[in-house]
């Protein structure tokens, strides 16, 4: 379980000025305590889809966004992503929550989970897991990558946020 102040302080760090999309309950203390900040400008979205391009915009507009959604709503968003931040070379993180990721391998497994991670490598998409706090680095690498490449990266947060 990772600590919303954790991945806050990674996003402040990398000078996130906006973070882009939808609260679901896995991101609810995130969110909250994004709210409550006053260097990080929180745009929420009708449908994950608009995020990429919103967060595409604020990058050609000199600012440093990232997006913050579900599995579900990623999968939705495809063409959005694809449209946008992919194909105009955006080097933008990503932040994932991973539904389901505990019934992956069981009967009763989510099939939200089950798709995620073949979806973003078909899609040429690197991530990195974040899973405890010990984890939170990761974003540090998400960052570094998507500067390197020019192109998104995601991270998928394993756990519901505290």
């Amino acid at each position: 379980m990772a600590k919303a102040r954790l991945i806050l302080n990674e996003l402040k760090k990398w000078k996130v000025t906006h973070v882009v999309g939808l609260p679901d309950n896995g991101s609810r203390a995130l969110y909250q305590i994004l709210n409550g900040e006053s260097g990080i400008k929180v745009v929420s979205v009708c449908r994950e889809g608009e995020a990429f391009a919103i967060a595409s915009g604020l990058y050609i507009g000199g600012k440093r966004p990232a997006v913050l959604i579900q599995n579900t709503g990623f999968l939705e968003s495809g063409d959005g992503l694809r449209g946008t931040a992919y194909n105009m070379a955006i080097p933008l993180v990503t932040l994932i929550g991973y539904r389901g990721y505990n019934t992956l391998g069981s009967k009763r497994e989510d099939t939200a989970a089950t798709f995620l991670e073949p979806t973003l490598e078909a899609w040429g998409i690197p991530y990195y897991m974040l899973h405890t706090d010990d984890d939170v680095k990761v974003i540090s690498a998400a960052f570094e990558k998507a500067q390197e490449t020019f192109m998104p990266v995601a991270v998928l947060i394993t756990r519901e946020c505290t």
